[in-house]
């Protein structure tokens, strides 16, 4: 993948198309981003009532979207970022290979439903096909949208229970491991 911005909707550059809705880019996002990112991330979790849970300021941003692990792409439209998908490539210890775990797809409101999430999906399905990486992802059990959403790109989805371990819910077990000196 090229981190030169490509139209979201090929051959809508002919100047006798007149489309009905701006032409949506895609890119890779760069540390000059971060302000956009972290602002979407900031709206993406107060939609999904998770505000408390975002920790990451502008500055870390600058500093995760250096990374090479990490994948941020952008939709824009009119230069103005309208939508995200991010994913962190790790390890899959089963297959010994990469995969990448898609965070985020988050698109603006006034910008859904005009073909932005699906451009993100296919940028993201474009970085990671030349390596064949299997892209895996979790959503909330009544987001049915979303669920259809996904269906309709030919995503698999399977019931499945996520677990998480917060340091506070742990930190007994763990001092008892200490105490025992083991």
């Amino acid at each position: 993948m090229t981190d030169a911005p490509t139209p979201a909707h090929p051959g809508t550059t002919d100047s006798t198309a007149a489309p009905t809705t701006p032409v949506v880019t895609i890119r890779r996002a760069t540390p000059a981003d971060a302000d956009d990112v972290a602002a979407m991330v900031g709206e993406i979790a107060a939609h999904e009532d998770q505000s408390a849970h975002v920790h990451v300021d502008v500055e870390q941003w600058r500093t995760l979207l250096a990374r090479p692990d990490v994948s941020v792409l952008l939709a824009e439209r009119d230069g103005a970022a309208v939508g995200y998908v991010s994913a962190v490539r790790h390890l899959h210890l089963w297959t010994g290979g990469d995969v990448l775990a898609l965070d985020d797809l988050y698109v603006r409101p006034g910008h859904r439903d005009a073909g932005a999430g699906r451009h993100l999906m296919a940028r993201l399905a474009a970085l990671a096909a030349p390596e064949q990486l299997l892209i895996r992802w979790g959503m909330e059990a009544d987001n049915v949208a979303a669920q259809r959403f996904y269906r309709r790109l030919g995503a698999t989805l399977r019931p499945k229970v996520l677990a998480a371990w917060t340091p506070d819910a742990y930190a007994h077990l763990a001092a008892e491991v200490a105490a025992a000196g083991t």
